[in-house]
């Protein structure tokens, strides 16, 4: 499947640079997918998907035009490349645009990051998997309804080529389960859930479990109060303790920068966080589920401490940023089929701290420990933080009854300098936190 979407993509170039490109690059995307959700055991949704699409980037000067398109067959390539030679000589210059030196490219492959299992699992095995979930929450005592489970399965394969004399290719493919039930009646209803994401089948968590612990939740949240209003310590559950690094990632983002619009821009080689905190993004972590080999214009992406030690030493970089910026790429850019390559993280950590999450909430004699978020009330220019969250009170070190409708304030440089984080880092998603405590948050309630 490789070699075949990299041979349509050489052809592809090689019309492109025949009707007058100076240069070009291209990507083939194929996803399939499998995706199954019940509702109090009937089946809601059984579906299967195959998708191929292809993106062609042609320059000429310091012009670029993009075209994509998901027909593969002889004509519709040559009309592809024909109509971006043509949009390219009539587009405005962009002087940042263009490929990678040939003497920079990576020579990485996927062989040795295990983000592949080439197994297709059946739909009874899904059917199965969100069954034992949802039985498994609504067998809590006290859950009364449910939102569903879902157990999904995809595989994606990726081939990138370019004049400049790169050509790699990689799959990937992950599976999930999740299950979200409701407890309580009329306006007394809470919902939770629970879910786990792997590359490989075994490594999914029992769906049981899961399905256990999102009734367990579920419980746990009835009878909410509104805590008064205060300036206390906020502790971030693990389940949305990585907003805070993807806030960071987002301010040292290379277009930001370039542009000047974050509010971490005068902040490089600086330190924004306790010295006992590192921010790290490994694209060629083991079963990482956004491993991948190389960056979407075929740079090599070593791993990079983008906070160390407390300091900013590093933006997230791809060509054209780092073009803008002076600078070299870091190999950190991405892509789709029908727009250019931007700047994005892969699988990103924030490195653990010498306490318990015990430890972290024995100290706090009143505060907020969130378990969840909603809304998007962060100021990208100045670092301004608002955001609603729900969770628990924190009374003499211990949780002491479950909290909603309450609002967490504050502005991002404060915040990063006065977190905490705990010791139970685990790797659950593309971006992972432990629990970390924030003191001196403004905290909203009655």
């Amino acid at each position: 499947m490789s070699e075949n979407a990299l041979d349509h993509l050489q052809t592809l170039l090689k019309k492109a640079t025949g009707l007058g490109a100076d240069a070009a690059d291209a990507v083939h995307v194929r996803h399939i997918s499998l995706g199954h959700a019940q509702r109090l055991g009937k089946i809601e949704k059984l579906e299967r998907s195959e998708g191929e699409d292809l993106g062609l980037r042609v320059l000429i000067g310091k012009r670029q035009a993009i075209v994509s398109s998901s027909d593969q067959s002889p004509e519709a390539l040559s009309q592809l490349a024909e109509r971006a030679v043509a949009m390219a000589r009539a587009v405005p210059e962009d002087e940042f645009c263009g490929l990678a030196d040939p003497d920079v490219l990576s020579t990485n492959d996927a062989s040795d990051l295990e983000i592949f299992d080439p197994t297709e699992p059946a739909s009874e095995t899904l059917i199965e998997w969100a069954k034992s979930a949802e039985g498994a929450a609504l067998a809590v005592d006290g859950i009364t309804n449910s939102e569903g489970a879902e157990a999904d399965w995809t595989q994606s394969h990726v081939a990138i080529a370019g004049t400049n004399g790169f050509a790699g290719a990689y799959s990937s493919s992950s599976f999930s389960v999740s299950a979200c039930v409701l407890a309580g009646k009329g306006t007394e209803m809470e919902r939770d859930y629970d879910y786990s994401s792997t590359v490989f089948a075994r490594d999914l968590q029992d769906p049981e479990i899961i399905g256990k612990k999102a009734g367990e939740r579920t419980i746990e949240r009835l009878n909410p109060k509104k805590a008064k209003s205060a300036k206390v310590p906020v502790v971030y559950d693990p389940r949305v303790s990585n907003g805070i690094v993807r806030h960071v990632t987002g301010a040292i983002n290379g277009v930001s920068i370039a542009r000047g619009t974050s509010f971490l821009k005068d902040c490089m080689g600086k330190k924004i966080f306790p010295k006992s905190v590192s921010i790290i993004d490994d694209p060629h972590r083991l079963r990482g589920l956004s491993s991948k080999p190389f960056d979407a214009e075929g740079l090599t992406n070593n791993p990079i401490s983008f906070i160390e030690d407390g300091m900013l030493t590093q933006w997230v970089l791809d060509l054209r940023s780092a073009r803008q910026l002076g600078l070299t790429s870091n190999g950190r850019a991405s892509r789709g089929t029908s727009s250019p390559p931007g700047p994005s993280t892969t699988n990103l950590h924030m490195t653990p701290g010498a306490l318990s999450p015990k430890a972290l909430i024995e100290e706090i004699e009143s505060g907020l420990y969130i378990t969840d978020m909603m809304g998007f009330g962060v100021n990208g220019v100045t670092g301004d933080y608002s955001r609603g969250a729900s969770g628990f009170w924190i009374e003499g070190g211990e949780l002491a009854y479950p909290v909603s409708e309450m609002t967490v304030a504050g502005n991002l440089k404060d915040m990063f300098l006065n977190l905490t984080p705990a010791n139970d880092l685990e790797f659950r998603y593309a971006t992972n936190a432990p629990t970390l405590r924030i003191d001196g948050m403004t905290v909203a309630g009655s």
